[in-house]
């Protein structure tokens, strides 16, 4: 059974002025399956944002499901969301979204905080999860002390410490250089063949090409997605620019 089923998912917001509606998404179905590494590719005002904040349950969709390892989301009520969030899901900002008057070590360690959890428990979670990372030696330091790369690694660690089913990212590298991205990328793909399943929204092709699967949006649906298999990474980059071209082209069509 798929741990992550989204079916005939829509999304209709109105706008505050004239109160037209506009549809961010229109019948999005697919499924991930325990361990895999999925890409979310798509223009900007393609619907991926509103996905993800839907898969994240801090949105609810206008029609349609999504199943997170039997449970439907829907049926959660509003004061359990934020508990369902922090035992359920791990969160991968662009921004990092780290707290600067906490050190590395109590940015990781809050959402066990948040749990409850006792002090013993939190450091037998945390000691090999950032030896893992490489970052041990930074754990006392501030986030303006280190550098993006060392700050998305914090954020790694405190997505990854409650032991989540699911870790959603969001643009992972966006505010990264080239290095750090592929040492960030390097580091999901080990994390993913671990066993943890991982769901990226991304601009980027360097970033896609390291995902298992690739899915495509426009106009709030899915036309196209591509397995990674046995391509290289320079082929998949081809894959990914065609698919992305085609969508290109065919938004021109349209608006002639």
């Amino acid at each position: 059974m798929a741990l992550l089923e989204i079916s005939h998912l829509q999304k209709i917001y109105v706008t505050r002025l004239g109160g037209a509606q506009v549809e961010a998404l229109h019948d999005v179905s697919f499924s991930v399956e325990e361990g895999e590494f999925v890409a979310i590719m798509g223009e900007s005002g393609s619907g991926k944002t509103t996905l993800l904040n839907i898969l994240a349950a801090l949105d609810r969709p206008t029609g349609g499901e999504v199943v997170l390892n039997g449970l439907p989301l829907s049926r959660l009520p509003e004061r359990k969301l934020a508990a369902f969030r922090r035992d359920n899901l791990g969160f991968v900002f662009q921004d990092f979204n780290l707290l600067d008057t906490f050190t590395l070590e109590d940015n990781i360690l809050l959402p066990l905080v948040l749990e409850g959890r006792k002090y013993q428990e939190m450091r037998e979670r945390l000691v090999p999860l950032v030896e893992m990372l490489g970052i041990a030696h930074l754990v006392r330091k501030y986030p303006y002390e280190v550098s993006g790369g060392q700050k998305q690694r914090a954020a790694v660690a405190r997505a990854l410490i409650t032991g989540p089913q699911l870790v959603l990212a969001d643009e992972p590298t966006g505010a990264l250089d080239s290095r750090a991205s592929d040492a960030l990328l390097s580091l999901f793909e080990r994390i993913n063949r671990g066993g943890q399943t991982i769901v990226m929204v991304t601009h980027s092709v360097r970033a896609a090409c390291r995902a298992g699967r690739v899915l495509f949006l426009r106009d709030g649906e899915v036309y196209h997605q591509l397995y990674r298999g046995e391509l290289t990474e320079e082929e998949m980059w081809g894959r990914i620019s065609d698919a992305l071209t085609l969508a290109t082209s065919h938004g021109e069509e349209d608006a002639g």
